[in-house]
């Protein structure tokens, strides 16, 4: 049987910077950099970090299951001090390429914080802000504050993309959110794209 997860071994970067003076610290994390349709997806979240207010559970989004983080979603937004999230549409990501729109998300998520954080802990990406910014490589795994963000990105964007299964039921979004699943693939060359779909993602499986 796997061990437990314990949320409170996520904790050693928060806990190192609060040492120092640190009070708000922001975790960031984005969701869908990969998939061939549908928008990049950025949260920001400033936790509290008492001891009592650490939601057991919390993990790298992508070790959850849908229903876990549906059920953290809403137990991290009722905790949060502040949080943020924004999107990156298919046609920003067409035009300046995925990294740079998700660098311009995570931007945009910082500064539209209600609280000013004292440092920045972000997923790998070197971010250009106008706060002090510490990259995690694998930081969703080893940070509660950027795990808290990955599952509020995830969950968002998850949503959306059921929601635009019901418009584009052809592709397959409710189970693949836009990611280049046997069945997507297939769609894309039997039916063409949707207004949804990154064309610069999907040159290989398509002619327009």
């Amino acid at each position: 049987m796997a061990a437990r997860h314990d949320t409170f071994t996520m904790l050693e970067y928060e806990r190192e910077y609060l040492a120092k003076g640190a009070k708000h610290l922001a975790g960031v994390d984005e969701v869908g950099r990969g998939p061939l349709a549908g928008p990049v997806t950025v949260a920001c979240a400033i936790m509290p970090l008492g001891d009592e207010d650490i939601i057991q559970g919390v993990n790298d989004s992508k070790k959850l299951s849908e229903k876990k983080r549906e059920e953290l979603y809403g137990k991290i937004l009722d905790k949060a001090i502040a949080y943020s999230i924004e999107w990156a549409d298919e046609k920003t990501i067409d035009e300046i390429n995925i990294l740079e729109a998700t660098k311009r998300c995570m931007k945009k998520a910082v500064d539209s914080l209600s609280v000013a954080p004292d440092l920045v802990l972000v997923d790998a990406v070197k971010l250009d802000c106008k706060y002090p910014v510490l990259p995690i490589i694998k930081g969703d795994a080893k940070s509660y504050s950027i795990a808290c963000a990955s599952i509020l990105a995830k969950v968002a964007r998850d949503r959306y993309m059921r929601e635009m299964d019901i418009k584009y039921p052809e592709y397959g979004f409710a189970s693949n959110k836009g990611y280049g699943s046997a069945k997507h693939i297939e769609a894309l060359k039997n039916v063409g794209a949707c207004e949804l779909h990154r064309r610069t993602f999907i040159k290989n499986f398509i002619n327009e």
